[in-house]
């Protein structure tokens, strides 16, 4: 919670700085009036926790009350939340409320198209760490609204093992790693150890360590991600394999097909557009 008030503080202060001079010029202090936040689109709504705390904190006697819930759909004139109260307060925090409920619900609107791709493969559709500075939680968050689920959230939740670890034990990877990852699960028995393959041999070696619990296939082709699930199949077939790499909304149904579990995705949250909202006072 302190994250976000800080996050929301900062959104308020770089719009209102001194004070919003047009709203305090022509309209007087005692003006009230009720107002919607209604969408322009088609969208998956995430964010509406953060809107309500941020009008919290902008106007404690603001009435705000959510019509929609985060991972609901909502159409084109549909509300998503109502205001009524100071018409100086409402305006003051409009564009804040927009530029927060326009970015998280893009996002979940964008997931939820991916997650809508992979429908009946039983693939996982993950998030990955591409996110804005300062924003991880929210935009996690709002890809779980969009129906997805979120890969680790930094660095000290999850242990991946990518080609910049290996290229530190190159020379003596067979007979080192496996060591490595042993003791790395008795001291985290319950936390996620993944590894980065970039090729078929790696993924067979990767396949003879035990203490793995995913593979992650690199920039793999197809045929290639087929082959690393027969070989899973064949020789752990309780390790998991995710892609991840080259992968787009064209071509993410073709992956989901090869047999992977789990599908991973920058673009769920450094790609998604800005849906289209609009703040009306009635």
């Amino acid at each position: 919670m302190n994250a976000l008030l800080t996050l929301i503080r900062m959104a308020l202060a770089e719009d209102l700085g001194a004070g919003d001079i047009t709203s305090d010029f022509f309209i007087a202090a005692s003006h009230q009036s009720q107002s919607e936040i209604i969408t322009r689109q088609p969208l998956v709504v995430a964010g509406l926790s953060v809107v309500l705390t941020l009008f919290a904190e902008l106007d404690p006697q603001l009435l705000v009350i959510p019509k929609a819930k985060d991972g609901e759909r909502r159409d084109i004139g549909d509300p998503l939340l109502s205001l009524k109260g100071s018409t100086r307060s409402i305006l003051a925090g409009e564009r804040a409320a927009l530029n927060f409920l326009g970015r998280l619900s893009g996002i979940a609107t964008w997931t939820r198209a991916h997650v809508d791709a992979a429908q009946g493969t039983g693939v996982t559709i993950l998030d990955t760490r591409k996110t804005t500075p300062g924003w991880r939680y929210l935009e996690k968050e709002a890809v779980r609204a969009g129906g997805a689920k979120n890969h680790r959230m930094g660095l000290y939740d999850a242990m991946l093992i990518k080609d910049n670890h290996l290229a530190a034990l190159r020379s003596d990877l067979k007979l080192m790693l496996p060591g490595y990852l042993q003791k790395a699960r008795w001291e985290y028995p319950h936390l996620p150890i993944e590894l980065e393959a970039e090729t078929l041999e790696q993924v067979e070696f990767f396949l003879t360590i035990p203490a793995i619990t995913t593979i992650l296939l690199d920039n793999m082709s197809l045929p290639m991600l087929r082959q690393a699930v027969a070989l899973r199949n064949k020789r752990a077939p309780a390790i998991r394999l995710e892609a991840s790499g080259g992968i787009s909304l064209a071509n993410l149904r073709a992956v989901a097909e090869t047999g992977v579990d789990e599908i991973s995705l920058g673009a769920l949250t450094h790609t998604a557009p800005w849906v289209d909202l609009s703040l009306e006072l009635f």
